[in-house]
């Protein structure tokens, strides 16, 4: 059994918050397993690493917990966040725009590095 897990946020996207809840329910979940997680975020989905974005989105219609409450409990639980550098300059973003879950940048060379050793194991949303 693998105990790493590495995620890729490529088609998530805060303009559509229904689906941005479950890839950090998941990740917690795994944390919860004792599994290492690892967190990119490409694209769209690089702007839930922005300060103030994921706070105020809900995947559900209830809103009993934002989506920003959800990355908190998965970071409370070890798991760490990746922002993609070339997503950050498309955003316009620095460092100092994003929330404090989040551990640093890494580009694709690091996500490919966990996807191609063994020890890991991938999902992408």
């Amino acid at each position: 059994m693998a105990y790493k897990l590495v995620m890729m946020l490529l088609t998530i996207d805060p303009d559509h918050p229904h689906l941005c809840g479950t890839p950090f329910f998941q990740a917690t979940a795994a944390a919860a397993m004792d599994i290492e997680v690892e967190i990119y975020f490409a694209s769209r989905a690089t702007r839930l690493l922005q300060k103030g974005v994921a706070e105020h989105i809900y995947p559900a219609d209830n809103k009993v917990k934002s989506v920003y409450a959800f990355m908190q409990d998965a970071a409370e639980l070890g798991v760490r966040f990746y922002a993609c550098g070339g997503a950050l300059d498309a955003y316009e973003l620095r460092k100092e725009d994003l929330i404090p879950e989040c551990t640093g940048v890494s580009g694709g060379a690091g996500y490919i590095s966990r996807v191609v050793d063994e020890e890991w194991k991938s999902i992408t949303y």
